[in-house]
């Protein structure tokens, strides 16, 4: 068990607000059978929460894109590390955030079939009325 793991064992909710891009939303077939995993591994329940299109303004992540631009102000982003280094050194209510370079490959284009979609469907709720923008994954013993 990684430091991360140990930090969050008490954790046994997470509500994740995010916008319905093509990478992340919920008919995403990978996405979901990633996230579904990540819940059973941890033993979680976890809320996906979709800002609808054109709502960029309500979403938390892109005022701290807005933040983290005028950190940089305008600097030349040429590596990886010059990234990383003005990611780390943004500063919010006293706060820097915790950055991570993730270099695992994910292959694009890959689809779970129709079956195997289906299985992750009878495993996850969506919210009648709301199907594609809110759903709550359930794990085994959550």
């Amino acid at each position: 068990m990684g430091i991360c793991e140990k930090q969050i064992t008490h954790i046994r909710k997470i509500v994740i607000n995010q916008d319905n891009g093509p990478e992340n939303h919920s008919r995403r077939t990978q996405f979901m059978y990633r996230i579904l995993e990540f819940a059973h591994k941890f033993q979680l329940t976890i809320q996906l929460a979709y800002y609808p299109p054109y709502h960029s303004k309500s979403n938390p992540i892109e005022r701290a894109f807005g933040w983290l631009e005028q950190h940089w102000s305008g600097s030349l982003l040429d590596s990886v590390d010059t990234v990383l280094q003005f990611a780390s050194t943004l500063t919010f209510k006293q706060k820097n955030p915790v950055v991570t370079l993730v270099d695992k490959v994910y292959h694009t284009g890959v689809k779970l079939t129709e079956v195997a979609m289906a299985e992750v469907e009878q495993q996850i709720q969506r919210l009648p009325n709301l199907k594609k923008w809110f759903v709550e994954i359930f794990s085994s013993s959550a």
